[in-house]
């Protein structure tokens, strides 16, 4: 009642969730504390930008675009703020990408090439020898184009997700296990679908000049050469790296606001600053315990190209690959590539964090 008279429209089960996230203790009461708490975290003093702030998470697209996806409310849904927050998000993603492109094949050239001899410069030296400035950007066009895609599978999958999971019963909020799972499926239904791009982006990304002469190209003369399975090398490892790395990064950033919150009582609110060290934090955390499969994964897609150690294997399996990978380089090589990776996930953020502003200004996104 109280919204509906500030003009706020809230359906009920909202309303119950809001509620629900301010009861800390269960007690079935809203103190001063627990009120003065729920709304510290919001840098905003409009109780319009307080709703949408606690319905919505931030994007972050660091270019592996892992992360759970957001929850719109039925209203949204009808409105078409569901799209806008997507586009905007892809827009984003876009920018990002672009920006720090050189960095993500640095990181897959390393991951491919590299070995205890071979170092970032030494790397860095024979891309640019190869193939001049430009060359750094290879792999970036179908990087980008796979956003689109991905982000509306993903959506779709995780809505459907939630609807399974809720079992009918609309009204009821989803726990941060609960969305975990619908997460990590949905997840695994969108790299399922546009798993080839992904292939295609590893072998654009390592082609040497010439040997492509557009993505078109690309898939024709690997389909011609390796038949359709080419496409989904490395899926296995790409799918099982999803759940840690969702699972991470999104019970990181959930204890990290929530620490936030039990240690800052004075009123103090939380800069953008702040809010983009945690987004980095909780990727970063995600990132360590995933990369291992991350690295597999790119390898196996890369067969063709190369060989690991001196022996030329056809045929890898991804256990096979990690135990070759362990016996030759030692455990520090489930781990070659991800300084540049590390490198580029604080301007990832910070410029997929300003750019999704702008563009859900434009869009008349209201959400934050």
């Amino acid at each position: 009642m109280a919204f509906k008279e500030l003009g706020v429209d809230v359906e009920m089960n909202e309303a119950k969730k809001l509620l629900q996230r301010m009861d800390q203790d269960g007690s079935l009461e809203i103190s001063y504390n627990e009120w003065r708490d729920f709304l510290l975290y919001a840098p905003s003093t409009d109780i319009h930008d307080l709703i949408r702030f606690w319905r919505h998470s931030t994007y972050l697209d660091i270019g592996e675009d892992m992360n759970v996806p957001d929850d719109f409310t039925q209203s949204e849904m009808q409105s078409g703020m569901w799209w806008r927050h997507l586009v905007a998000g892809g827009v984003a993603g876009a920018v990002s990408r672009t920006c720090t492109a050189p960095l993500d094949r640095l990181k897959v050239y390393l991951q491919v090439h590299g070995n205890k001899s071979t170092g970032i410069q030494k790397c860095l030296k024979h891309m640019l020898m190869e193939g001049g400035w430009l060359s750094l950007w290879r792999g970036n066009g179908i990087n980008v184009l796979k956003i689109a895609p991905e982000s509306a599978l993903k959506f779709m999958a995780y809505e459907q997700a939630k609807r399974i999971i809720r079992q009918q019963s609309t009204a009821r909020d989803l726990t941060i296990y609960e969305r975990f799972v619908a997460g990590s499926l949905a997840g695994g239904f969108s790299q399922t679908v546009i798993y080839p791009l992904e292939v295609l982006k590893t072998r654009l990304a390592l082609r040497k000049t010439g040997e492509f002469s557009s993505i078109m190209d690309a898939a024709k003369k690997i389909y011609k050469r390796e038949g359709w399975r080419a496409f989904y090398k490395g899926y296995i490892p790409n799918l099982l790296g999803i759940i840690p790395y969702a699972g991470i990064d999104l019970a990181v950033y959930e204890t990290l606001k929530n620490n936030y919150l039990r240690q800052h009582s004075d009123g103090e609110a939380p800069s953008a600053m702040l809010l983009l060290a945690c987004g980095t934090a909780s990727s970063t955390c995600g990132q360590v315990c995933s990369y291992p499969l991350a690295l597999v994964r790119t390898k196996l897609q890369a067969q063709v190209i190369t060989n690991v150690g001196s022996k030329i294997h056809t045929h890898y399996t991804m256990t096979s690959l990690m135990r070759d990978i362990i016996r030759e380089e030692g455990w520090a090589g489930l781990y070659r590539g991800i300084t540049p990776n590390f490198m580029k996930v604080a301007p990832a953020v910070s410029i997929s964090y300003v750019v999704y502003e702008r563009c859900r200004q434009a869009l008349g996104v209201n959400m934050t």
